[in-house]
Order: structure tokens, then sequence, then C-alpha cells
């Protein structure tokens, strides 16, 4: 059985709910990444931020990213899955609730992170096909 801690990314990093976007985004510039979940302050999943919400969210809001922090973007309820979680119930997550990247947690720590990238590498064809027809047909516009 394929679980999410196989094809997860390791080494994801929480960004502090208290944390200004112009931090987020040098921390995902260091990492190479376009987006990290927010922690609170019990280290709790309490939302993702991409580099899509700074720009669209903020930066085109005419906001000043210095001065607005990535709990202010957090919104809806985080989704995230166990490590030990079958592959199909990371496609199932990430298809129900329409997502392209999803926090993966082993004794409620991050340990990792799923995205499309991790996906394409770890399914079959047939696999990523049901999963892209899902997550995109259903979201009308494919961006979250």
């Amino acid at each position: 059985m394929t679980t999410a801690g196989d094809i997860m990314h390791r080494g994801a990093r929480w960004i502090p709910a208290h944390e200004t976007l112009d931090r987020a985004a040098q921390l995902m510039r260091e990492m190479g990444v376009g987006a990290l979940p927010i922690g609170d302050d019990n280290d709790r999943l309490c939302g993702i931020l991409t580099d899509r919400d700074i720009v669209v969210g903020c930066v085109a809001m005419g906001h000043d990213p210095s001065k607005v922090t990535a709990g202010e973007m957090a919104n809806g309820t985080p989704r995230w899955i166990e490590a030990s979680a079958d592959v199909d119930e990371v496609l199932r997550e990430m298809q129900d609730h329409q997502i392209r990247r999803l926090p993966v947690i082993e004794n409620k720590r991050l340990v990792g992170m799923i995205s499309e990238a991790d996906l394409a590498r770890h399914l079959n064809d047939d696999q990523i096909a049901s999963w892209v027809e899902n997550v995109y047909a259903m979201s009308g516009t494919g961006r979250r």
C-alpha cells in the first residue's frame, strides 16, 4: 500500500500566523515552494498561504505585505491528512475539497506536503488523469 508519507515532499515548514507576508514570500523563495502551511500559537494548522494569495489577496489589493500577517490571509477550514493514509484517501481528500496542496501530519506534527508534482511523480497515468479531471472540472477555475 502506498501512503501519504511515501509520496509527500519532506521538509515542509510552518509559517507562524503572526509572521508577515513579506517574510512568508522570502521563506517560499528560500525553500523553492509556492505554499506554506500556517500554524497558530499551539502549532495547529490554521490555513495554507500560497504565493498567489500574497499577490492577489495582498499586493493587488494595495496592501503592504510587510504589514499583513499570514494569519490574516488564512480562511476556510484547513485540510490535512495523516502520513499513514492510503494514497486513495489522499486523492479523495484533494478531489472532494478541490485542493492542490495537502499538509501531511504524523503524531500531530507537520512532516510534509503533497502537491500536484508529488502526485505526478508517484501515481500511474490513470490515477493522475482521474484526479485532474475531478479537481479541475469541479472547480471551474482550477485555481486553489
